[in-house]
């Protein structure tokens, strides 16, 4: 008895380490000849192997191998071995004899040929994915179902080991992928705004060689600087692949950089520019100064080569969080809608300013000119590159479409957040965040198999700290949108909400903010009203109609010119007179 209960301990206290591993280890192999070194010497044996098991192919791999005949890294069929025979069973196998095996690996001349040997298999969910093999360590040894038990333990583990190691492969993998994307997106729009640029200069002072030419003038002047501009026009190329940047912009303020840029408008066209600048100036990260001037670069390109405008005015709007720039012009204008999807240009401003954290917008009208106004941070917001981590987000929901649409939404909208995993069903939801350790649940409200409160209470069981959103379908039961809010859901958003709105959302309840935004409050009838001793102030019924928009507490400080310090103590006495502890439970009320 004490020989067991010594025997028990020494396996919780292998497993508990082997736990506390799972923790913080991604790599696969280290992780699982940890898990069969703690089995085969909690056993009182000295070998054994890992399998993972391939059944589309119906062969498997050895993984680790414990002095078994070193080979580990060797393939077989399920129709041979004890993993062979776990496979088929798909429970614990024991033999008295490795012998009995059949398609055994052993010589008949080896000691193990006539010991005891023990099998179990790895299973994820319903799937096997390998198995676990101890053999003997004497002829005298023999296993039990105790034995089998205890080695099964260590094969759960051995799965959460493989289902982490996956996880973060296909999040490392998505990674990469996304990072070899933006670096194709930001040569791209280097390359075109550099040598669309230069192209169009050369094209203009072709042009004034051929009108001096045809008026019986010297065309040389013009053709030298045509020639100049095409050497530019390479020399930039060059440094966009590179990434290095405008060559005339180091050392210069963003004002001077701006202001050459204008002189070229002038240099090139017959158009009238006026440039203004706004608020005491900041500085700005490089990277963003670089996509300020570019961002400026093709709306002028645009304006000198397509709006046949007479004048355009550029302005600087230093705020207290971030840089506007504006660009007008009084030409033509365009049906943004028409030209959404065409070429790179208008893409690219957008595209841009995502890259930094900021956002564009473009309004136009066909005979009324055309307004850009381009909002960005003063320093580019946290990324995976920098010593801080990006905000990590699983994504729930049944419709792969969806998942895919939330994903790029968010890609769009906010560079400091990570998808680090998307998932169907709520079994591997559970399994994703209790592994992941995601900031925020972007979770669908209409999963199958599991009610509303209990995904959320499964969700926050798995990781406390996590933000969980509740994705809302149209015609969502108000009920269900009160029992999403009161199992702990932080924030609501529509299925057809705007990449602005979602990003927004997932970083407030990442924050520790409760946000709802648009239909999903209608839905919910709105604030409540609070009349009474309890009325709210002016100021109050202002921030309370701020707060139903779904605006942020800067947002609003912003909105109404007050510090966000203001704005916090406001909500606190809108929540304190509402007798509630958070703007969702404040929603929530009847």
């Amino acid at each position: 008895m004490m020989q067991a209960d010594a025997r028990q301990r020494a396996s919780v206290d292998a497993l508990a380490e082997v736990a506390n591993d799972l923790a913080g280890e991604f790599r696969l192999q280290p992780l699982l000849e940890r898990i069969l070194r703690s089995a085969v010497e909690l056993l009182g044996c000295r070998s054994g192997s890992l399998c993972l098991v391939d059944q589309v192919s119906h062969t498997y791999r050895k993984e680790i191998d414990l002095d078994e005949g070193c080979q580990a890294g060797m393939v077989f069929t399920l129709e041979e071995g004890a993993t062979g025979a776990v496979a088929r069973a798909r429970k614990p196998v024991i033999f008295e004899q490795y012998a009995q095996v059949p398609g055994g690996h052993i010589r008949p001349e080896e000691d193990r040929y006539r010991r005891a040997v023990i099998g179990v298999p790895i299973m994820l969910r319903t799937d096997l994915i390998g198995a676990c093999i101890v053999f003997a360590a004497t002829d005298a040894q023999r296993f039990d179902a105790a034995d089998a038990q205890l080695l099964q333990r260590f094969a759960t583990h051995a799965a959460i080991a493989i289902a982490n190691s996956r996880l973060h492969e296909e999040s490392s993998e998505r990674a990469k992928a996304a990072a070899v994307a933006a670096e194709r997106e930001r040569a791209m729009l280097e390359v075109h705004d550099s040598i669309g640029r230069g192209l169009a200069t050369v094209a203009l002072r072709i042009a004034d060689a051929h009108t001096t030419a045809s008026h019986g003038g010297d065309p040389i002047p013009a053709l030298t600087l045509a020639q100049q501009a095409a050497q530019e026009t390479m020399n930039e190329g060059r440094r966009a692949i590179w990434g290095l940047g405008p060559a005339g912009m180091a050392g210069r303020p963003i004002d001077q950089n701006i202001a050459l840029e204008l002189d070229w408008v002038q240099a090139t066209s017959e158009l009238a520019t006026t440039f203004r600048s706004f608020g005491d100036p900041q500085p700005l990260a490089r990277n963003v100064e670089t996509q300020v001037l570019r961002i400026v670069q093709e709306s002028l390109t645009n304006v000198v080569q397509h709006a046949r405008a007479t004048m355009v005015r550029v302005g600087l709007v230093y705020g207290s969080d971030g840089l506007a720039v504006i660009i007008e012009d009084d030409g033509c204008g365009f049906d943004p809608d028409a030209t959404a999807n065409r070429g790179v240009g208008l893409p690219g401003l957008v595209a841009r300013a995502v890259q930094v954290g900021g956002r564009v917008r473009i309004d136009s009208t066909p005979g009324w000119g055309t307004r850009i106004r381009a909002d960005l941070p003063y320093r580019t917001p946290t990324t995976g590159n920098s010593t801080s981590p990006r905000l990590r987000v699983v994504v729930v929901h049944p419709l792969p479409a969806m998942r895919a649409g939330l994903v790029q939404l968010l890609d769009q909208s906010e560079p400091g957040v990570q998808v680090v995993a998307e998932v169907g069903e709520p079994g591997p939801a559970l399994e994703a965040v209790r592994l992941l350790r995601p900031d925020v649940a972007l979770a669908g409200m209409t999963l199958p198999g599991i009610a509303s409160a209990d995904l959320v209470a499964g969700l926050l069981q798995a990781q406390p700290q996590l933000g969980v959103v509740g994705v809302a379908d149209p015609g969502v039961a108000e009920s269900e949108l009160r029992e999403w809010a009161a199992a702990g859901a932080r924030g609501f958003v529509q299925v057809d909400v705007d990449s602005t709105s979602l990003g927004r959302v997932v970083v407030g309840v990442a924050r520790g903010d409760e946000l709802v935004f648009g239909g999903v409050l209608a839905q919910l009838g709105g604030l409540p009203a609070m009349d009474g001793p309890d009325r709210l102030t002016d100021r109050e019924s202002q921030v309370r109609r701020l707060v139903e928009q779904g605006l942020a507490d800067k947002q609003i400080a912003t909105r109404l010119g007050i510090s966000a310090k203001t704005v916090e103590k406001h909500v606190s006495a809108i929540l304190r007179k509402g007798g509630v502890h958070s703007r969702t439970e404040l929603l929530a009320r009847v």
